[in-house]
């Protein structure tokens, strides 16, 4: 073997060793599942490619489930759970990883955001992360009680370099009218963040439609989520007050898809969301 792979080989092992140590089974169930997995494994003496095997899984993705920056499913979780005969306890363990609230999930949202290949958005509050001009994010951060305005903004314009990149992910974004009208910030820094809107629609990777108001009661009323594809898989991200819930079953990423196809029937075609868009710039001007 090479040295530069043996090198690379070592980094990756010394990189999923730190995140291990950085896991926290008493903050997160995820990080539970993941320490259990691990202590599992160790401990009935096996290496990731056998694990793999017993649950039709990539050594690779083995090791990733130990690290905590990949999630096995229901079924994978249950062949462990009778090839090690821990009675259905994994199953129990991810069952509330997926149902409870972690504290992490926005976190871990924003690593599996920045490595997808398309994003679907729907946003019905304010203008989504990646789309925020910096002004717009300090009043939102200001607004929010943030005890790190400059430290928060700074993230978030990081976040946005992967708009930039030299293979960015396919932006398909569905934003509820009401989004264009709120003054964040003000008169000012709202004309601002709808020329910045007006100008990603521009790009070949981008897909912007606008809900309009006259489209009523519909299922978009409940709530902003993205769906994120991420190595072939996709996975759901949705908002709440005090933090949000990651969702990575098929089935429950299933029911997200239906409703961004659901809202998105609602929704203006894209040329008529950029007039939509360009008129009320025009108003604010």
């Amino acid at each position: 073997m090479a040295l530069e792979s043996l090198e690379t080989t070592s980094n990756a092992g010394w990189s999923r060793m730190i995140r291990r140590e950085l896991l926290d089974p008493n903050a997160s169930m995820w990080d539970l599942l993941a320490v259990y997995l691990h202590f599992l494994r160790t401990k009935h003496k096996l290496s990731c490619a056998k694990v793999g095997e017993v649950a039709g899984a990539a050594r690779q993705t083995v090791s990733h489930w130990e690290s905590g920056r990949l999630k096995p499913s229901e079924d994978q979780v249950e062949a462990l759970d009778q090839r090690y005969g821990t009675g259905g306890l994994l199953g129990f363990i991810l069952h509330h990883a997926k149902t409870g609230h972690d504290p992490d999930w926005f976190r871990a949202h924003l690593e599996f955001e920045a490595r997808a290949s398309a994003l679907r958005i729907y946003e019905l509050g304010v203008m989504p992360g990646l789309l925020q001009i910096e002004e717009y994010a300090r009043a939102l951060f200001v607004a929010a009680g943030s005890k790190d305005v400059d430290g928060q903004v700074a993230k978030r314009m990081e976040r946005q370099r992967l708009l930039t990149k030299e293979d960015p992910p396919l932006l398909w974004i569905l934003l509820a009218e009401p989004v264009l009208d709120w003054e964040v910030g003000g008169a000012d820094v709202l004309r601002k963040q709808l020329a910045r809107l007006l100008q990603i629609t521009e790009r070949p990777n981008v897909v912007l439609r606008v809900v309009p108001k006259s489209a009523g009661a519909h299922l978009g009323l409940s709530g902003a989520f993205k769906i994120m594809k991420v190595a072939g898989a996709n996975l759901a991200y949705t908002e709440a007050m005090g933090g949000g819930r990651l969702v990575q079953g098929a089935s429950e990423v299933g029911v997200f898809e239906e409703w961004y196809d659901r809202i998105g029937a609602k929704a203006l075609p894209e040329c008529s969301s950029r007039s939509l868009i360009t008129r009320k710039l025009e108003i604010n001007s």
